[in-house]
Order: C-alpha cells, then sequence, then structure tokens
C-alpha cells in the first residue's frame, strides 16, 4: 500500500446526492443551501437508510487538468491559508482543505456545523495557490469539492495537528509535530487472499469549537459495498493527542473479517530484522512493535518484522485493555535520518470502551521493498461476523504521541538477532540467538544478589544457552537464548518473560521467527 497516497481508493456512494445540497460557491470560503438540523443521531439514522439501499460508487471522473497531475504537480497545490474556515473567528481550531487529483479522484462533502444546523462548505478555486502544477484553477469547475481537511492548532498554525485524506484514512500528532503512520474508520477483509475493501468517510460535519475551546468534535459517514456507519470524532491536541471515537456501523451484507480501529504503518528493518537491511540507514520503520494489554491483564510486547511472505496472526482475547503500534526507539542514532526523522515517529494506542467483547487482535505483516510502502496491519475483529441489518456500536479513545502508554512492568527496549553458538568454539549445527534488553518497572530496585530467570519457551525446536545478566548501560537485564530450528521452514512462536522469585518482572515478548532455507543455513 503506497504511503504516498495516504493510501486508500476513493469512492462515494450516489445515493449520498439525494441527502445533501451543494451549490457553487462563491469568491472566498463560505457555506452554501439552507441550514439544515444535524446531530449524532439523525448521521446514525442516514447511516443505517444508506446500509438499506443497494451500494452505488459514482463515477472517479476528473477534469484533465487535474486527472493528469502526476505527484510533484499535486503536492505544487497549496491552500490559502487566509480561506481556512474560522479564521477570522480567532479561535483555537481551524480546518483547511486538500484538493482532488492524484490519487484522491472522488469528492467528500465537508460541512460546518453551527448551534445544531448544518450547511456545506463550497469549494472554489481562490482557496487555493496552483503554484507550479501548471493547472489554471480559473478553468476548474466551481463544484468540483474537496478531497479531505486537516485541522490546525493555535499553537502552530503552520502546521497541522490532523488529517483526514483518502478512503477512511486519518493520520494525528503529538508533541513532536511528526507524522507516521495512519488509522482508519474500518478495514474490511485484510488479509485475506482477494482484494481488500476499502470503506470511505464521503462527508464530514466540522463543530465550530466554542471560543477559548481546545477541543473539536468531527462528524462522518461511511460507505462501502459491504456497509454503512456513522462516525463521531472528539478530537483534543497535546502532547498526546487523543480521539474519542464513537461508530455506529449497520453491515449491508454478511462480512468474513470486519477489522475496527485498524491502525496501518511501516517496517523495511530493525536491528532484529536484518532481511532488507540493504540501505545506508540502520533502521527504516515507523513502528517497530505491537503492544498489548489483554483482558486477563497481561502486557505483551511483539517486535515487528518484514517477512519473505504475508504473514497473519490473531491474539484471541476477551474484553481487551488497549493495543497498538509503537515506535519505542527514539535515538536518532538508530537511524541517522535527518529528513523523515524516524525516531520522532508517533505511536498509536487504542484504548477500548464499550462494544468490545470476544475477538482477536490481528497483526498483518506485508514483505516489502521500499519505506514508502506501509506493510503493517493492526486491527480489532470480532468473534461474531456482522450480519445484514444489524447495529454494531463501538467506543474507543485513540491516543497518539511518543510514549502515550507505558507498562508498569520492565518493557522490552531492543530485540537483536544473528547467528547463534558459543565464540570461540566450533559451530556444530545452526543456531538462532535472540538478545532482549528489558528495562523499567521494577527491575532497578533488585538488589545485587538477586537472581532474574529469562522464561522462554517455543512452538517448536530446541532452546539452549538461556541467560540473563544485568545490563547497567540502560539500568536492565538481558535475557540471551539460541533457537535450534527443525529443517522445514514453518514459523516457530518464541515467548520470554524475566522472573525474579517466582514473579514475572517483564512484560511477555513474543516472536515470530523464521527459519531460513537449509541452504542458507550457513555456520560461519
Amino acid at each position: 500500500m503506497h504511503r504516498r497516497h495516504f493510501v486508500g481508493g476513493l469512492a462515494a456512494s450516489a445515493a449520498l446526492q439525494t441527502l445533501f445540497v451543494h451549490v457553487a460557491g462563491a469568491a472566498t470560503l463560505e457555506t452554501v443551501g439552507k441550514p439544515r438540523p444535524f446531530d449524532y443521531a439523525g448521521l446514525k439514522g442516514r447511516a443505517r437508510e444508506l446500509a438499506a439501499q443497494a451500494y452505488r460508487a459514482p463515477p472517479a471522473t476528473l477534469p484533465p487538468a487535474i486527472d493528469s497531475l502526476d505527484w510533484d504537480q499535486h503536492q505544487a497545490i497549496r491552500f490559502r491559508p487566509e480561506h481556512a474556515l474560522w479564521r477570522d473567528d480567532r479561535l483555537r481550531l481551524q480546518a483547511q482543505f486538500f484538493h482532488l487529483g492524484l490519487f484522491f479522484k472522488t469528492p467528500v462533502r465537508i460541512h460546518e456545523l453551527v448551534d445544531g444546523q448544518a450547511r456545506e462548505v463550497a469549494y472554489n478555486p481562490a482557496m487555493f495557490d496552483y503554484g507550479k502544477s501548471g493547472v489554471q484553477g480559473s478553468q476548474l469547475p466551481k463544484d468540483l469539492g474537496f478531497a479531505g481537511f486537516r485541522l490546525n492548532f493555535h499553537t502552530d498554525p503552520e502546521r497541522d495537528i490532523c488529517a483526514f485524506l483518502g478512503a477512511s484514512y486519518f493520520r494525528a500528532v503529538g508533541g513532536q509535530w511528526q507524522y507516521g503512520l495512519s488509522a482508519r474508520g474500518l478495514a474490511i477483509d485484510s488479509g485475506l487472499p482477494r482484494a481488500e475493501e476499502f470503506p470511505n468517510f464521503v462527508a464530514f460535519w466540522l463543530e465550530k469549537p466554542a471560543p477559548g475551546a481546545s477541543t473539536i468534535t468531527v462528524y462522518a459517514l461511511l460507505d462501502s459495498p459491504s456497509i454503512a456507519g456513522a462516525y463521531r470524532f472528539v478530537i483534543t491536541p497535546g502532547d498526546v493527542q487523543l480521539m474519542d471515537i464513537d461508530a455506529a456501523l449497520y453491515p449491508r451484507k454478511p462480512i468474513e473479517r470486519l477489522g475496527i480501529a485498524p491502525l496501518t504503518s511501516m517496517f523495511q528493518t530493525g536491528e532484529n530484522d536484518r532481511r532488507m537491511a540493504n540501505d545506508w540507514r540502520p533502521e527504516i520503520h515507523d513502528s517497530d512493535g505491537l503492544q498489548m494489554f489483554t483482558g486477563e491483564g497481561e502486557w505483551i510486547w511483539r517486535p515487528l518484522n518484514n517477512p519473505r511472505v504475508l504473514r497473519f496472526n490473531a491474539y484471541k482475547d476477551n474484553n481487551p485493555r488497549g493495543f497498538g503500534l509503537m515506535q519505542r526507539d527514539r535515538d536518532f542514532d538508530n537511524y541517522q535520518d535527518d529528513g523523515v526523522f524516524y525516531e520522532k515517529r508517533p505511536s498509536l494506542w487504542v484504548e477500548p470502551k464499550a462494544g468490545w467483547e470476544a475477538g482477536s487482535v490481528q497483526l498483518i505483516e506485508i514483505p516489502t521493498v521500499d519505506e514508502t510502502f506501509d506493510n503493517i496491519v493492526v486491527l480489532w475483529n470480532p468473534d461474531r461476523a456482522p450480519q445484514p441489518g444489524e447495529e454494531l456500536l463501538f467506543s474507543y479513545r485513540l491516543h497518539w504521541g511518543a510514549q502515550p502508554v507505558v507498562p508498569p512492568m520492565a518493557r522490552c527496549l531492543a530485540t537483536r538477532t544473528g547467528l547463534g553458538g558459543v565464540v570461540g568454539q566450533a559451530r556444530k549445527h545452526f543456531s538462532w540467538r535472540f538478545a532482549v534488553d528489558f528495562a523499567g518497572g521494577d527491575l532497578g530496585l533488585l538488589g545485587p544478589k538477586a537472581k532474574v530467570e529469562a522464561v522462554v519457551t517455543a512452538s517448536r525446536g530446541k532452546i539452549e544457552i538461556t541467560s540473563a545478566r544485568p545490563l547497567h548501560s540502560i539500568n536492565g537485564w538481558r535475557a540471551m537464548f539460541d533457537l535450534v530450528p527443525p529443517a522445514d521452514e514453518e514459523p516457530i512462536d518464541l515467548r520470554l518473560f524475566l522472573s525474579s522469585a517466582g514473579q514475572p518482572m517483564s512484560e511477555t515478548w513474543l516472536y515470530q521467527y523464521n527459519p531460513p532455507p537449509l541452504a542458507e543455513r550457513s555456520l560461519a
């Protein structure tokens, strides 16, 4: 999935044209049409009505001058800040809009909501600086529409705090003002051996914040061949940006794999997986691991991989307390990229609130040779498959930031792998070494005579040369072991935690190792 897309194909339902009014705009930003009452209950009713109709995708046709734009030309089109929504109201939050073109071919309707009354925001070419794009704004239709929007906070009007653009994708930043991974409103049939379906946010309502308020509410209508839905986002910027989300979903047809709160990221290479380490930079990733807090209270860390073939893992749970894709490694020296700053990429934590019962956190890892492709997907899949005519209600909170949630126990700081064996002794068989570093929790309170054990299990193969020793440079401990794999290439699941006096001292480290082909198992 290409990161330059902000990912996703766009499609909107033609049936929506009967629900919304659109009139050509004037010379400046203004709303059009008669004000209409709007609230979340009414939006849910619209989604339910939409789901009862057959899905009809409108033609995604653009004027030739826009349809032919390449990446650089589309990037040259800039929104003029003086046309921002609420610019003249001196509020803490403003909205700016994205221009159609390139990967974004179907307009989304954007409305301003004031005191329970909604009016559509009119597109006008005067809102945009077309720069070196080669486009003559005066020749574009006055009802072209928008591709999406972004929000700006008063603390830095030049940079946006979040953006909604493409299918149901959106991004946000924390206190380090760096974009990275994406979230989605919904995922359908991710990781199955057929084309994935990408639901779309086809209309938005931006509620005007009160003077002095640092929170904004955004509503969205979702539509796709399989489902329609209503969403409410309550967005609060900060060092950790919060999004409280309510979703009401109405399936049109049975869905095999429904993905709630899906996250999308990139992992090309890291200290644990050097398969694609052909770049001068030591590590290249937006996220380095999946963190989970289970309904039974276990904290789990699963480092990410760039596998040879697509890998799918499901972690069963009931009433999960949280999960997310983390970028734990915040050290510039480990990336050496002063252009995209991977060490500043935000982590994203999902905190379930209501509607989450039996299901599984599912991780999909897709092979990639290039950092411009998102290859990591995480989502929650309910055990019970949704059926047409149902109403599915979910609520959850997203936390965007450097380290939005930190486990109270010792956590894994690094996973390193390489050829196993004993230094100075000839190897008699192939093995693979794992060195896992832990810090935090109560490790710093252990006395000099405390005994710490690395508790390691493997689904297949043989574990040998296991050890745990203090690592004073991080005020933590390092667990090490070798894995002797069987002759086949089937994945091996590993599990590790630190224990002292019979008590767990760390989160649980999970890993999935794919043994190389026999011909590649060199002993040197």
